[in-house]
Parts: structure tokens; sequence; C-alpha cells
């Protein structure tokens, strides 16, 4: 027997992006942000040996300018991928929603496993 329930989920499979995405899909945040970050938390690592509580700075300095980019990026994506979707013409296609609906499902399920 066809079940339709499974039928209309989102597949499994990974899903085709849209066009207007130029990152990669799964660079959060773009390359400079990602290495400044990343950047600042090696001179922590490397200098805790002679400066502890100055090092200690650094990597928190490093992890709130990481919270804060992933934080504009969220938003960003989540701005854009509403738009895809919100206020359409009442006969957007059954697929396209399900492509917004897949996108929210990955986006969440990489968060949560982080």
């Amino acid at each position: 027997m066809y079940d339709q329930t499974r039928a209309q989920q989102p597949s499994d499979q990974p899903s085709r992006r849209p066009e207007h995405h130029s990152a990669a899909p799964d660079a959060l945040l773009p390359s400079d942000e990602r290495d400044a970050v990343l950047a600042r938390l090696r001179k922590a690592i490397n200098s805790f040996a002679d400066t502890p509580c100055e090092a200690l700075e650094e990597a928190e300095g490093a992890y709130d300018d990481a919270v804060a980019h992933l934080v504009d990026a969220l938003a960003e994506r989540r701005r854009v991928l509403h738009e895809s979707w919100q206020d359409r013409d009442p006969e957007t296609r059954s697929e396209e929603l399900r492509l917004a609906l897949r996108q929210y499902r990955e986006i969440t399920q990489r968060l949560l496993r982080t």
C-alpha cells in the first residue's frame, strides 16, 4: 500500500539548494570571519603558558565574536528563507514549500547536533 504520509514529508536525501545561495551549503560564516575568530583562538592557546589570564580573555573574546557572527548569519538565513515562502501566491507549488521546510529542518538539526 502507498504511504501518503511519507510521501508528504521532506526527503531525507540532500536537498538541491536554490541558486541564490552563494556560500557553500555547510558554511555558516564567511571564511574571513571564521578565520579571524580562529586566529584569536590560536593566539589565546599559544600565549597561555606565558600569560594565562590574558589568554583566557582572548579566548573569551574569540568565543563572543563567534557567537555574534553566528547569530547574525542565522538571522540572515532565516530572513532569506522566510522570504522564499512567505506572502507567496496561494498557488505556490508544494515542492517549493517542501524545499523550504527541508532547509528549516536541516539547519535546526545541524544546530542541535553541535
